[in-house]
């Protein structure tokens, strides 16, 4: 785990591009500029940061395309930005693996708080001032094990599984309601935070790719159950 985060800003506005860079590095860490895909390859060849911030409307390739390109290889953090508002735009991105989303026009503050965030649950490094977490509490989860101080998930050899942000929001929520059926009202009003969309499919593509991790065969879920018409419980028999 390294004391400064390496961060990649990935966006076309020049004065955006800049303004992040400024803000961040005189917050601690360590920020590179692409202006386009193709530059953004090329900062990522020189060395995999942590975390990448990407725009959705850039030029030529745009920010989903380049996730799915990043999806195929890579698992860095990855906190996209949007002009659009688009619900579906942030539904694909979900579905393609990004670990947040942030509007424009950006709020800085928020955008660290976000960055933070991330990194922490990932343990891909620690936000500059903020010492690493220590494991003290952990749960077992079927095969795997939470690690509620460390925000990890391990497998049975003791191995991270690369979860998001939300993921881990997700998976600490059921973990708390051991036996209980939650319904989307309820997942959404205790594990969200604003990046989150009001619309019960958000829930479903996340719960859905934590099954994908999670369970032996996801279509037949043993760890985290569907209540059909109700929504999700957690109660495995391990």
């Amino acid at each position: 785990m390294t004391d400064t985060s390496d961060i990649i800003v990935c966006d076309d506005e020049r004065d955006l591009r800049e303004m992040l860079q400024e803000y961040l590095e005189k917050r601690g860490f360590e920020v590179r500029l692409a202006a386009n895909a193709d530059e953004l390859e090329a900062r990522i060849d020189e060395a995999e940061p942590d975390l990448i911030i990407l725009d959705i409307n850039m030029p030529g390739r745009d920010g989903l395309t380049m996730l799915r390109t990043l999806r195929a290889t890579m698992d860095t953090a990855v906190v996209m930005l949007t002009a659009s508002g688009e619900t579906i735009d942030k539904i694909v991105g979900l579905e393609m693996g990004a670990d947040d989303y942030l509007g424009k026009p950006v709020d800085l503050r928020e955008l660290e708080a976000r960055i933070k965030a991330v990194l922490r649950r990932r343990g891909s490094g620690h936000a500059a001032g903020e010492p690493p977490n220590v494991a003290t509490d952990r749960v077992a989860m079927g095969d795997f094990v939470l690690d509620l101080d460390g925000a990890r998930l391990l497998d049975a050899e003791g191995q991270e599984v690369a979860i998001t942000a939300m993921e881990f929001r997700l998976l600490k929520l059921f973990v708390e309601n051991r036996g209980r059926v939650l319904n989307r009202d309820q997942i959404l009003e205790q594990a969200h935070d604003r990046s989150w969309d009001p619309f019960d499919r958000s829930i479903d593509i996340r719960i859905s790719r934590l099954r994908r991790k999670i369970e032996k065969n996801p279509q037949k879920p043993a760890i985290i159950r569907t209540v059909r018409g109700i929504g999700y419980v957690y109660d495995p028999a391990t």
